[in-house]
C-alpha cells in the first residue's frame, strides 16, 4: 500500500552532467541560470544542450513520453537514494542533478527545489496499478494491507519512512503525501465492497474509516513510537478492525428519502 520505488543508488549514464553556472543555493531557492560564454562565431542551428530540452509537465497533468519521460525518470530515481542516504538536509537539487546525470538547469527549471522533487516522487508513485489483495475474507484482506504497510516501514533503507519524515519539513511534500494516501485509501474501498458482497458486512459502511482503523496501529507503532517491528501487530490490528466492522462500528446511518 505504501510502496514507493527508491530508484537506483548508482549514477545514471547517458545524460549530460556538465556544469551549469547558474546562481542558486543548493536547495534551489532564487535560482538564476547563466547563459554561458558567448561564442565568437555562432553556428547556425545549434543542438540543444543535453538534459536541458523540453521539460516535463507539472505534477498532476498528463505524463509525458519519449525523451522527456526518460529525463523525469532519471531525476526521480536519484531522489530516493539520496534522501535515505543523507536525509532531508542532505538532499539538494545539485546533488540530484549530479547523480541523475541530468543538467542542473533542467532540474532547477522543472522541479524548482527539493519540495518539488519530493512531491513529484510521490505523484509518480501513485501512477502504478497497485490494488489490494483479495484473500477471500475481510480480515484476510486487511491483514494483507497491514503486512504491506509494515514491510514498507521496516525495510532497510525505508524510503516510505524517509518520505514521511521529509513531509514534516516541506509543505509541498506534505500535500503530495496526502494526495498519495487519499488515492491509496480510495483504492482500498474495494476491500469493504467485497466484504459486503460476501455477506460479511451489512451496507452502508464507511470504507475509509474501516481501512484506516486497521492500518493506523501499524503506522503509529513505527512512525510515531519509533518502536521495533511487531510481527503480530498486522494480524492483531486487522482482526480488531474486522470485529469492530461486523459489530457495526463503521456502519453509516441510512438517510430517509
Amino acid at each position: 500500500m505504501t510502496a514507493v520505488k527508491s530508484g537506483n543508488s548508482g549514477d545514471s549514464n547517458g545524460s549530460d552532467s556538465s556544469d551549469d553556472k547558474g546562481g542558486s543555493d543548493s536547495r534551489g531557492h532564487s535560482h538564476d541560470e547563466a547563459t554561458g560564454s558567448p561564442q565568437p562565431r555562432p553556428q547556425p542551428g545549434p543542438e540543444p544542450e543535453p538534459g536541458s530540452g523540453p521539460e516535463p509537465p507539472p505534477p498532476g497533468s498528463r505524463r509525458p513520453g519519449g525523451r522527456t519521460a526518460r529525463v523525469r525518470e532519471q531525476v526521480l530515481e536519484a531522489v530516493g537514494p539520496l534522501l535515505v542516504e543523507h536525509g532531508y538536509d542532505g538532499l539538494t537539487v545539485d546533488a540530484v542533478a549530479a547523480r541523475s546525470g541530468v543538467h542542473r538547469a533542467t532540474v532547477y527549471r522543472r522541479w524548482r527545489d527539493v519540495g518539488g522533487l519530493l512531491a513529484d516522487v510521490l505523484d509518480a508513485a501513485g501512477d502504478d496499478d497497485w490494488r489490494p489483495a483479495d484473500t477471500g475474507s475481510l480480515e484476510g484482506d486487511l491483514r494483507a494491507l497491514n503486512d504491506e504497510v509494515q514491510q514498507a516501514l521496516t525495510e532497510e533503507p525505508s524510503l516510505a519512512l524517509a518520505l514521511i519524515a521529509a513531509s514534516f519539513r516541506s509543505e509541498e511534500a506534505a500535500r503530495a503525501l496526502r494526495r498519495f494516501w487519499e488515492e491509496r485509501y480510495a483504492r482500498c474501498e474495494v476491500v469493504v465492497d467485497r466484504a459486503v458482497r460476501r455477506g460479511e458486512l451489512s451496507p452502508p459502511v464507511d470504507a475509509r474509516k474501516l481501512v484506516v482503523s486497521s492500518t493506523a496501529p501499524v503506522y503509529h507503532h513505527r512512525v510515531l513510537l519509533h518502536a521495533e517491528p511487531d510481527p503480530e501487530l498486522p494480524a492483531e490490528a486487522a482482526r480488531a478492525a474486522a470485529l469492530a466492522a461486523r459489530a457495526g462500528a463503521f456502519s453509516v446511518a441510512r438517510t430517509e428519502p
